[in-house]
This record gives structure tokens, C-alpha cells and sequence, in this order.
């Protein structure tokens, strides 16, 4: 099913599907024991723009410090679980606001009936989750490699499994770190799969790669109306995947709210250091709550014109720049007052 037409998941505050906005989740890479550092980034990443966190839960350690770090935030915690079926139970026990299993390898069919009574109990969503890394032998061989076909193969598998288990508040997750083969599993599942999407590209990379192997796939994905949930995996700060999520919304239309910030890509009519300049206004503008545009450019001659669109500018000279207003050139500054003129003029939009 497209976004509008899934199942309406509730996870904590936060509810899914049904056309319901996409929500942006990320998940901490601190040790889920450590319930300082671990809130610590939490909070950091509520900061950013998260709305949804998972915590990986390898031990029982782990799904007991859930319950002291759901007393410290502010969003759904959601449990990562591999393998063992009690660190499940544990974790919904806890306080989780759902869980992440691949029911491949909890085990038994006892042990997983065992995690969805629980679930069935707490009334906690399971999100099913599969990975092309970890498709079943036989799904390979059937199809002879890992396929689009197969990894949907395996979700509905696992969908039907829970679902003749009496439990139904479910979430599919589907990932490949083959950008293509992830869009046309997602393609391919979104027809026959009534519940929430939750969408990324896994093993995307560094910064760099990952985002944009990430913007490539999830922007085809989300575009045609497929997706409830994302992540923007990325081997780096957490926090940089709730950027990047931001943005991929915000382009795509599926986001409100906030400023953005186009800037030109410099050439040799460049006087100022306009990349510089370009990223401390993106840093300055990330806690003033406006909705528009501000444009960053690097000449006095194509400055006005090309910031036109936007709601406000600057553009730089030879020591001096430009404050810019629909296009029209409001006033001359010294290149040092910039960025401060700016930030004025941002701060009192309203008034």
C-alpha cells in the first residue's frame, strides 16, 4: 500500500501510516548499558529533528537500562533484538515502544510465539525486519542470487508467520545496500502489503557515499508515495542522518517548516570565501523556527538575480557584500558584518 492507504501504527507519541507524516528515526551508537551516554545522544538527536530511536539490546543489561533511559527522553525507544528471544521480552517488559526482530533468527517457532504474546500483551508494534545480507539460503537459491523478489518473499513470510500467531500491529522493514534492488523490493511490496514501510538504503557508507546513496534511493522510494518511516544510514554521527532525513523530505515536498539554504557552487567571479560563509549560515540558521529561503551567493553580478526565489540573501564582494530581499538589493555591507546582518534580520523576520 501507498503511505495514505497502510495500517495506522502507534508507537509511543508518535503514530504511523495512514497517511500519517513520515517520521524520521535514527539509532544510537553508544553502548545501550551505558544509560548516560546513551540518553546524552538521544537528547542530542531529539535536538536534530528526531522523532523515533532505536537501541541495539545484545544483552540483558541492555533491555534493563531501557527502562531508565525511557524515564530521560522524549521520544519511542525502540529495541534492536538479535537472537535471543527473552532479550525481546525483556526489552518490551522495560518499557519499549516497539521492537526490531528478524524472526529468522529468534529460533523456534516457540520462541517466537513467546515474543508475540508478549508484544500481543504490552500491545508494542514488532517491526519484521530483512536484510539482503541475511536472505535465506533457499531464497537465494530459488532465485539464484539475492533478488528483489526474494526479499519481499522473506517479509511476507514473516508477516504471514505473526500474523497466524493472532498479532497484526506490525511494521516491514526491507533494506539492501543496493540502491536499485531496494527500490524495486519496496515496489514490489508496497502492492501486496497493507502495513507501515519503514524505508533505508543499509550499509550505505561514510557521510559522503551514504547520503548519497540514501538521497538516491529513498527519494525514488518516498516519491511514489511509498514510506512511512526512514532512516538515512550513515557511518558517522548519528546526528547527520536526521540532517540529511530532513532535507530529503523538505525536498521532496513530504516536510515544512524550517530554513533552507541554496548557495551557488562558486566560480572564479568569487571574492569572499563564499564556502566558508555558506556553511556558517547553515549552522546559524539550523534554531531559528522560519519557513524560508535563504540564499547564500558568492558575486555582486549574478548575486541578485540568482537569489531572486529566495526570501533573503547576501551576496559577497571584494570586502564588502550584498543584503538581498525578493531580489532587491537592500543595503551594502562590510564582508565581516555578513553573516551578522543576516542573523539580525532572521531574528526579527517577524516584527
Amino acid at each position: 500500500m501507498r503511505r495514505d492507504e497502510t495500517k495506522q501504527i502507534q508507537i509511543g507519541s508518535v503514530t504511523i501510516g495512514g497517511g500519517n507524516p513520515v517520521a524520521i528515526q535514527s539509532m544510537t551508537n553508544t553502548k545501550t548499558e551505558d544509560v548516560q551516554a546513551t540518553v546524552a545522544q538521544i537528547l542530542a538527536l531529539e535536538k536534530a529533528g528526531c522523532e523515533i530511536i532505536r537501541c541495539a539490546v545484545p544483552t540483558m543489561e541492555a533491555a534493563e537500562a531501557l527502562r531508565e533511559i525511557k524515564k530521560e527522553i522524549h521520544i519511542p525507544l525502540v529495541a534492536d533484538i538479535h537472537f535471543d528471544y527473552r532479550l525481546a521480552i525483556a526489552a518490551i517488559e522495560n518499557g519499549a515502544d516497539k521492537i526490531r526482530i528478524n524472526p529468522g533468527n529468534i529460533g523456534s517457532r516457540d520462541r517466537i510465539q513467546a515474543v508475540v504474546d508478549k508484544a500481543k500483551e504490552y500491545q508494542v508494534p514488532i517491526r519484521v525486519g530483512v536484510n539482503s545480507g541475511s536472505l535465506e539460503k533457499e531464497l537465494v537459491e530459488k532465485y539464484g542470487k539475492v533478488t528483489a523478489e526474494g526479499l519481499v518473499e522473506s517479509a511476507l513470510d514473516k508477516v504471514r508467520l505473526i500474523e497466524e500467531m493472532g498479532y497484526d500491529k506490525l511494521v516491514v522493514s526491507i533494506k539492501s545496500s543496493d540502491v536499485l534492488m531496494c527500490v524495486r523490493a519496496h515496489e514490489l511490496i508496497a502492492d501486496v502489503c497493507p502495513y507501515p514501510l519503514h524505508v533505508g538504503i543499509t550499509e550505505s557508507g561514510t557521510v559522503t557515499a551514504g547520503n548519497i546513496k540514501s538521497s538516491i534511493g529513498l527519494g525514488l522510494i518516498l516519491h511514489q508515495g511509498i514510506g512511512d518511516t526512514i532512516r538515512v544510514s550513515l557511518t558517522g554521527d548519528p546526528v547527520e542522518e536526521i540532517r540529511s532525513a530532513k532535507l530529503i523530505l523538505k525536498t521532496l515536498g513530504l516536510r515544512k517548516g524550517g530554513i533552507e539554504v541554496v548557495s551557488c557552487p562558486t566560480c572564479g567571479r568569487t571574492k569572499i570565501d563564499l564556502i566558508g560563509l555558506a556553511n556558517q549560515v547553515e549552522q546559524m540558521v539550523e534554531d531559528i523556527p522560519l519557513d524560508i529561503k535563504v540564499a547564500v551567493m558568492g558575486c555582486v553580478v549574478n548575486g541578485p538575480g540568482e537569489a531572486k526565489e529566495a526570501d533573503i540573501g547576501i551576496a559577497g564582494g571584494i570586502g564588502e557584500g550584498l543584503l538581498i530581499k525578493k531580489g532587491e538589493i537592500v543595503k551594502k555591507v562590510k564582508e565581516e558584518e555578513l553573516l551578522e546582518t543576516l542573523r539580525q534580520e532572521l531574528l526579527h523576520w517577524n516584527e
